[in-house]
């Protein structure tokens, strides 16, 4: 790997090479051990797939019935490892396995993406099922596979972890209780966890997302009846950009939390929400 200076500044060619094929944007990833709750599919697929360009060694944990293959996609796509465990988050002993499967496979775990999430959109009149199927996977859940990765994060010496809360972790929406009340409290973990594992020099930050155009969002509008065009234009008024997001917008934001060009960053709730919380 050879050396030029620029402005009296050391750049490694190979990394000019790289940033110039679009393979890779950011410090300090290639190597690097993630675990991505939820990665099979729309915004986690997208992450899963960012880390795995730059570089990661990557663990998709989802409970879809293709992960197996997109995982295999993903891999084919790269060049590099990706593997896929089926994992229920709000059952402990399920994560449990997946960590001493990743312990055996990987040794140590360097960055972990908390993406997975249930979606419940209920207000005064959510029944405590719904509340338990909501803090089960979105809190509970969030906070085992956190408690279980980090003694592997804590191997490493260093760590970065991503909660992914939303614009509804800052704003009240009606009928939206059961869900922005776990989005609020995915921040509050964020804060608290940032301040436990600094100790360890692991950094923990959220990602917020505005209104992201996923495959998702497609599904649910034709289950609901809408047309997705014109409820993708009635979203896109609440950004001040006019639109929705793309997934690999919030893929990109990840990646760079979790890179070395972040190092200084925790504790921090990061929007992409398209200027959704400007107005």
């Amino acid at each position: 790997m050879g050396l030029i200076d620029v402005s009296n500044k050391l750049i490694y060619t190979q990394d000019i090479k790289e940033r110039r094929n679009g393979r890779r944007i950011v410090r300090g990833l290639k190597g690097k051990v993630a675990i991505v709750t939820g990665g099979a599919q729309g915004l986690g697929q997208a992450i899963a797939h960012r880390l795995s360009e730059e570089g990661c060694i990557v663990w998709i944990l989802d409970l879809k019935a293709d992960g197996e293959e997109t995982a295999n996609a993903i891999k084919d796509a790269t060049g590099h490892p990706v593997y896929y465990a089926k994992v229920d988050i709000s059952k402990e002993t399920q994560i449990e396995e997946v960590f001493l499967q990743v312990a055996e496979k990987s040794g140590c775990v360097d960055i972990l993406i908390n993406n997975a999430a249930q979606f419940i959109f209920k207000g005064i009149e959510a029944t405590p099922q719904e509340w338990k199927e909501i803090l089960d996977v979105n809190i509970i859940g969030t906070s085992l596979v956190t408690q279980y990765c980090v003694p592997l994060m804590k191997k490493t010496g260093a760590g970065a972890i991503i909660n992914l809360s939303s614009v509804s972790g800052f704003i009240g929406q009606p009928s939206f209780a059961t869900y922005n009340a776990t989005k609020f409290a995915i921040r509050g973990l964020t804060k608290c966890w940032a301040i436990d594992l600094a100790q360890f020099h692991i950094r923990v930050n959220s990602v917020c997302p505005g209104y992201i155009r996923t495959e998702a969002f497609e599904k649910s509008c034709i289950l609901l009846g809408m047309d997705p065009e014109e409820e993708n234009a009635r979203i896109s008024q609440h950004h001040i950009l006019g639109r929705q997001g793309r997934p690999e917008e919030v893929s990109g934001v990840v990646a760079f939390m979790v890179s070395d060009d972040a190092s200084f960053i925790t504790g921090e709730d990061l929007m992409v929400d398209g200027g959704y919380l400007a107005k």
